[in-house]
């Protein structure tokens, strides 16, 4: 069954969801969990306490938090499962149409990507 990545960006420091985004967000994991299509998720903290490293030229460097330059950022993830690439947009769909439902003053991407699976040996 193949297995997709959702990720949610928004802006940072878009400020705290609703609580009724919250609570509609609940239910939709529950439902999809039961499913069998919610494997795991999460939100993220902001940006203040991120760690990067960035690889370049040979050399690997650590830049901290917070970036000033970062616009938009990712606020969440979600591994999620469907027999097909239809049903998993169709989900991640579902999924946005909640965040417009519940928290229409921010501006939120969710970004579908589909897993890939190591070839056979």
């Amino acid at each position: 069954m193949p297995r997709f990545m959702g990720l949610v960006r928004m802006e940072e420091n878009a400020g705290t969801p609703p609580q009724a985004l919250f609570e509609a967000l609940d239910k939709y994991v529950g439902e999809q969990s039961a499913a069998g299509h919610f494997l795991d998720g999460g939100g993220l903290f902001g940006t203040e306490d991120a760690v990067n490293f960035i690889s370049r030229d040979g050399a690997v460097t650590r830049v901290d938090g917070p970036y000033a330059e970062a616009k938009e950022v990712v606020g969440g993830w979600a591994l999620v499962q469907y027999d097909t690439l239809e049903e998993a947009i169709a989900g991640q769909q579902e999924f946005a149409e909640l965040h417009a439902k519940h928290w229409p003053e921010a501006t939120v991407v969710a970004t579908l990507r589909q897993i890939s699976e190591a070839p056979p040996e």
